[in-house]
């Protein structure tokens, strides 16, 4: 769970909430279910017609990623990785058959089977990056999706201001009560659609990125180190061509746990 996640927007809305209570006029006006569907709904309506239907009603896989903190554990790959090419140094590339069954990382295990079948580096090299760029796609589809609609919701917040204005100009010199009301969708609306769209869809689509991210990275060591392991590079070398990916306080503490400074 990213506690990140819950507590960025737990406090946002309190703290938006805590102005809207000291601005005076109380939470009361504030609450117009009608800006609530012009806003949500509106823009969601929007959404359907400039997406696939599947990937509107999967948007709540998506946005649960919001939620998912993975651990790739890279340091622990990055060690798995330099034991094989160890072994395979030692045993030969086919004595890394005992250990395909053992990973539990589905893409390493292809990695290592298509290694053990004796397969051309290039054609490896091909497949692998081929299954990368397809989670990545994946994860585009999920980004673009909170992206587009980040944009999208400002925009159907103005239409309820224009909405709430029609009304309350049509009602000039009636029923004031309607006038008001009229404003009140004018404002709130606009308040609607840049809150949803900052606080919510913005700041999703960015950790969704961010997911994408280390995903990938984690991704990107295991190529470099099975194709590696493949060529038949020494394991210390292979240590220091892994260790390149992560950030500097994470390679030296892998370089002190593996014996070398």
């Amino acid at each position: 769970m990213d506690l990140g996640t819950i507590i960025g927007l737990a406090s946002g809305f309190g703290m938006v909430l805590i102005g809207v209570i000291l601005g005076g006029a109380g939470v009361g006006p504030y609450i117009s279910p009608d800006s609530v569907l012009i806003v949500i709904g509106g823009s969601f309506g929007a959404m359907l017609v400039a997406n696939p239907m599947n990937r509107m009603l999967g948007i709540m896989k998506y946005f649960s990623h919001a939620f998912k903190s993975t651990d790739w554990r890279e340091e622990q790959l990055i060690s798995d990785l330099v034991g094989f090419s160890d072994r395979a140094r030692r045993e030969g590339l086919l004595a890394l058959e005992d250990n395909v069954d053992q990973i539990e990382d589905e893409f390493m295990r292809k990695a290592i089977q298509l290694v053990v079948d004796g397969t051309d580096p290039e054609i490896i090299k091909s497949i692998m990056y081929n299954d990368l760029n397809q989670i990545q796609t994946r994860h585009e589809a999920g980004v673009k999706v909170f992206d587009d609609w980040s944009k999208i919701a400002p925009a159907f917040g103005m239409i309820g201001t224009l909405i709430g204005l029609i009304a309350m100009l049509v009602n000039l010199g009636g029923d004031t009560s309607v006038i008001g009301r009229g404003m009140s969708t004018a404002l709130v609306t606009t308040l609607y659609g840049s809150f949803f769209a900052n606080l919510v869809l913005i700041p999703v689509k960015s950790k969704l990125e961010d997911r994408d991210g280390d995903e990938t990275r984690a991704r990107e060591i295991v190529i470099e180190g099975i194709l590696s392991i493949q060529s038949g590079d020494n394991p210390r070398i292979l240590l220091d061509k892994l260790v390149a990916f992560l950030p500097p306080k994470q390679r030296e503490a892998i370089k002190a746990e593996s014996g070398r400074d």
